[in-house]
């Protein structure tokens, strides 16, 4: 017992700071994309024709990224001559809005703006989520799973995964919603109590990422529910998805 009490204080305090400090993020990770035009070379298609999922589009000059598509593969910033898109450190991505995700040269976070007032009074202090998996490939569905580790301790914001919808306030969805899944995906939804809220988490689950316009594949769950809260990436770091669930709450 003695030997387990000195293991236990020699390891410290593990759980992060966040948000009272900006996390420690490793270099390697891709946040919020950097669209310089200036560095752009007249003409050059380089960047759109490299992306699988074409989320890259330039209109008469005028470039725009949509993180509700991009995968972050990277493909962009290694092609690109001009260096016209860059990936940062920045984790703060998600949305409140689909159009907010389009993003262009003007580099800021996107908006995201909290429940209003009759929803933030009941979810602020207390969220309960029921995490669906609508065909995903279990990428989000880690990092999600992640944000209940001892490092991010997501219960002590008052935000808990349930077993049950009935038991829960709102879902959190991950995966292109499958045809398969898509029956069982809206008796959960019709499941949750009123009123509720829909997270969507991942490139996927937004516009299907990879997978849009696959026969097999309902293309994201915009167009089936109302949603609430857009948190981009594929898979999204879990201080990204963090840092959405508390701005959605008013707790940022």
């Amino acid at each position: 017992m003695h030997r387990i009490l000195k293991t236990r204080l020699a390891q410290g305090y593990r759980t992060a700071v966040y948000p009272k400090e900006a996390p420690s993020l490793p270099d390697r990770f891709r946040g919020l994309p950097r669209i310089d035009v200036s560095k752009c070379t007249g003409g050059c298609t380089t960047c759109i024709s490299v992306c699988p999922v074409g989320a890259i589009s330039n209109r008469n000059g005028d470039f725009a990224l949509d993180l509700g598509i991009c995968i972050f593969c990277g493909a962009c910033e290694q092609h690109c001559p001009g260096k016209t898109i860059s990936f940062t450190s920045e984790h703060r991505m998600a949305a409140s809005n689909p159009g907010d995700l389009i993003i262009g040269g003007n580099y800021a976070p996107p908006p995201l703006t909290p429940l209003e007032p009759e929803r933030l009074s009941l979810f602020r202090r207390s969220l309960r989520l029921r995490q669906v998996s609508a065909g995903g490939c279990n990428a989000c569905e880690a990092d999600v799973n992640v944000l209940n580790t001892l490092v991010f301790d997501l219960s002590r914001f008052g935000i808990q995964f349930v077993a049950s919808p009935r038991h829960a306030d709102g879902l959190l969805i991950t995966g292109p919603v499958s045809l398969n899944m898509e029956l069982a995906l809206k008796k959960t939804y019709d499941a949750v109590p009123s009123p509720k809220i829909v997270i969507v988490s991942g490139a996927c689950a937004i516009s299907g990422g990879m997978f849009a316009r696959h026969k097999e594949v309902c293309g994201g769950v915009d167009g089936m529910f109302p949603v609430d809260l857009y948190i981009p990436g594929c898979p999204p770091h879990p201080y990204t998805i963090l840092d959405g669930l508390l701005r959605l709450t008013g707790r940022l």
